[in-house]
């Protein structure tokens, strides 16, 4: 019925809502055009951890389950504390770069960037994960990501099949830790590109599992 930057207007339309709620810049044009046809729309605009959960509490409020909202998001609160506490123990952060597009490159957008600290990672590109558009996070030269050297690579093409052995294959990039010690993993669109509940569980769950899982074979780093 509706993608991240189209509508079947007609569709949403035959369910006669009272509300449609949406996300970002990404669905101002079918916010438009349901405001245009009299439907009450309420469009979030959420980009980091924090704004995820003040989301849900607002969401819970216009529902009228402001108590239900409140436990959530307080459960969502101990199991990132549960997980910080985990990557404290890790003997090395390693160095991630996060691909959410391979043509053109476009590095991680902020919630991502803050889940894989919290699981224990270092985004390669913290600086990158600031810019709300996809636009302002392209990695225009692959030489970017050579020089920052990560130990694990995770893409999540926006629907679209991750290719590890493209990426490897990449010029250059066989000079790439993460390429060298097989360190390519996916994490599906749906669990960790949407701004929501399944990014801080089963998104943040699989970021911890990878990061966890490459540090065995790692030397420790001073100072990390």
């Amino acid at each position: 019925m509706s993608a991240f930057t189209s509508a079947k207007i007609d569709k949403i339309m035959d369910l006669r809502p009272d509300l449609v709620i949406g996300f970002s810049d990404l669905q101002a044009d079918i916010a438009r055009d349901l405001i245009k046809l009299g439907v009450n729309v309420l469009l979030f605009n959420q980009r980091s951890v924090n704004e995820i959960l003040s989301m849900i509490l607002q969401l819970a409020s216009l529902t009228g389950a402001t108590d239900k909202g409140r436990s959530l998001v307080n459960g969502y609160i101990e199991s990132i504390q549960a997980t910080v506490l985990r990557a404290e123990q890790l003997a090395v952060r390693p160095r991630v770069y996060f691909e959410e597009w391979d043509d053109p490159m476009i590095s991680a957008i902020r919630w991502v960037s803050e889940l894989l600290e919290i699981a224990g990672g270092k985004d390669c590109f913290p600086e990158l994960a600031l810019c709300a558009g996809g636009a302002e996070r392209i990695i225009a030269d692959p030489q970017r990501v050579i020089d920052a050297n990560p130990d694990i690579i995770i893409g999540s093409w926006c629907g679209k099949k991750f290719r590890p052995e493209k990426v490897a294959a990449r010029p250059g990039w066989d000079q790439i830790t993460a390429v060298k010690n097989g360190q390519l993993h996916e994490i599906k669109s749906p669990v960790i590109l949407q701004p929501g509940p399944a990014a801080l569980t089963d998104g943040l769950a699989a970021l911890e599992a990878i990061i966890h899982g490459a540090t065995a074979g790692l030397p420790e780093q001073p100072g990390t």
